[in-house]
């Protein structure tokens, strides 16, 4: 059954494919397709916190996701929510890393209060790996994108900054145009 496409992935398809291609000499669709639906999914409002604790609450906290997605000493409730959880948590510090990196000197309080650049990029990588190990049964597929994106994480969150540069220049042009 195809899925519904989102009514940015065009618009957002042709940046990500333009820049990691032109500007990295990155050529992987399927992580290009990938980053792209990340944009997407994150640009809607409710989606950015999605991990929740037992109260209902958002997580803001990254190790706080972090232990949350743990099924033995955590609360992951199975190894597949562990598997959501890490996935969650790799695309969480992709987007921070790449899109906003500017929460990383935010005040106390703020979702990475505390956290380096560095350190968020490890989280991220350590996630994405963590998935890629899940690779039987309906995971197997998707494995090795995972293993990818482990691999290749500095290069996706340096392709995501140049997205955002390019993303603002054309907002820049737009505004002036109107």
């Amino acid at each position: 059954m195809p899925t519904e496409t989102h009514r940015l992935e065009p618009i957002l398809m042709e940046v990500v494919r333009n820049t990691y291609e032109s500007k990295l000499a990155f050529h992987d669709p399927e992580i290009t397709t990938y980053v792209t639906r990340l944009l997407c999914e994150f640009s809607e409002p409710d989606r950015l916190f999605r991990l929740r604790d037992e109260q209902g609450r958002p997580i803001k906290d990254v190790h706080a996701m972090v232990q949350a997605s743990d099924p033995v000493f955590g609360t992951a409730a199975s190894f597949d929510a562990e598997r959501a959880a890490r996935k969650y948590i790799g695309d969480y510090a992709l987007f921070a890393t790449g899109m906003c990196h500017e929460i990383l000197r935010s005040d106390e309080g703020t979702a990475e209060a505390g956290l380096t650049l560095d350190e968020l990029i490890a989280i991220g990588r350590e996630s994405y790996h963590i998935v890629s190990q899940f690779n039987l049964c309906e995971y197997e597929g998707e494995a090795a994108l995972f293993a990818r994106l482990a691999d290749r994480f500095d290069r996706c969150v340096l392709g995501l900054a140049l997205v955002r540069e390019e993303m603002g220049e054309r907002l820049k042009l737009k505004t002036i145009c109107n």
